[in-house]
């Protein structure tokens, strides 16, 4: 049963790199600055960041440990969330693209605990 289970989230993580691939390109073609690196050729951990402008910043880490989504402006962190609360907000950040939403219109949906 673990053994079916690691695989799975092995899975889980490589599909999650590839989707966060796919997204950083998208962001760059409509205009965000956005990049998205892996390590290796096995796709098991990947960092996003993207630039939303006026020192307005989201870093996105994905990897066999965990995922974390962190929102910054000027430097100081505005949100930190974890897990499944984590990828709700890169839906969000997605539907910029989806929707065509200006960069200066965004506004995240979570409420800082910081």
């Amino acid at each position: 049963m673990f053994t079916r289970l690691a695989e799975q989230h092995r899975q889980f993580v490589r599909e999650l790199v590839m989707n966060l691939k796919a997204l950083a390109v998208v962001l760059e073609r409509r205009g965000y600055l956005a990049s998205c690196y892996t390590c290796g050729s096995q796709m098991n951990s990947a960092s996003f960041m993207v630039s939303l402008g006026d020192n307005h910043l989201i870093r996105f880490l994905v990897s066999d440990y965990g995922i974390t989504w962190t929102e910054m402006r000027d430097d100081r962190e505005l949100m930190k969330l974890e897990g499944a609360e984590a990828i709700a907000q890169l839906q969000e950040l997605a539907n910029l693209v989806k929707y065509q939403i200006a960069p200066s219109d965004y506004r995240p949906t979570a409420v800082s605990q910081a």
